[in-house]
């Protein structure tokens, strides 16, 4: 199956034109033969936008944000996962909405929120295995932090994921282009599936981002990578089955459940 994912410069609390990008991005990705485009963490409203406009822009799992991402995915006949706020009662979560546009929708809340920032304006998910099948690839989804912590791509691997999607919003700095240039590629072959990792690009009034958003595959090669600056629609091939060999000498998730 053929991807997309946008490193994107999102307009921090303009969701009507994060939005019309986002179909902007459909329409190009649709036309070079992807059939799932992935965007970065809070992209319909930027990351940087801040508490009160997160809470402004907030919208229900089944609420306006999520049928426009479906209309756009029926209208150029891919998918979509984009990061968004979303809105249950009174609070607010970090949140990713994965649509096809004919019937399937899913919402993952980030788990582990990094820094007063999210703190103060999101409510934590709890940890869980969200996960679709699309193209006879099973796919699982993180935000941004939740990478870092080796325990979650893992419990997505031995749920039976071959490809875990990452929206994140890395800053600019040493520690974020470690992030990029080593660990997504370690979480990739450490679990032995693909990763994609999805980044803004650009600064706000808030963050300077990191770019360097990154595909990986299970062997721990690159499939495809942006620089650390401006917009870049990347695409890359998942064929787990071209990963056989690498599966069978690096045989963790089998290995676990082994005794010493």
């Amino acid at each position: 199956m053929r991807i997309a994912a946008l490193q994107m410069h999102a307009i921090a609390g303009d969701g009507e034109a994060n939005i019309e990008r986002i179909a902007a991005a459909a329409a190009d990705a649709a036309a070079g033969g992807a059939k799932l485009l992935i965007v970065p963490e809070l992209a319909v409203t930027g990351y940087g936008a801040g508490e009160a406009t997160f809470q402004r822009l907030a919208s229900p799992a089944t609420g306006e944000v999520a049928a426009r991402l479906s209309t756009i995915a029926r209208d150029h006949g891919i998918a979509i996962v984009a990061g968004f706020a979303e809105q249950e009662g009174t609070l607010t979560y970090n949140s990713a909405l994965f649509t096809d546009g004919i019937g399937t929708n899913a919402v993952y809340r980030k788990s582990h929120l990094y820094g007063e920032y999210e703190r103060n304006a999101f409510k934590p998910g709890v940890p869980a295995s969200v996960m679709v099948e699309l193209g006879g690839i099973r796919l699982g989804m993180l935000i941004c932090y939740d990478v870092e912590f080796p325990e979650n791509v893992r419990r997505l691997a031995l749920a039976g994921a071959d490809l875990v999607v990452v929206p994140t919003a890395l800053p600019k700095g040493s520690s974020g282009t470690f992030i990029a240039n080593h660990m997504i590629q370690v979480r990739a072959f450490e679990n032995q599936v693909f990763v994609a990792y999805i980044n803004h690009c650009g600064a706000d009034d808030n963050f300077t981002y990191a770019g360097l958003s990154r595909i990986a595959a299970p062997d721990g090669k690159l499939l495809a990578e942006a620089p650390g600056e401006g917009e870049t629609l990347l695409f890359a091939e998942v064929r787990p089955e071209d990963y056989a060999r690498s599966r069978a000498e690096n045989t963790y998730l089998v290995d676990l459940g082994r005794p010493g």
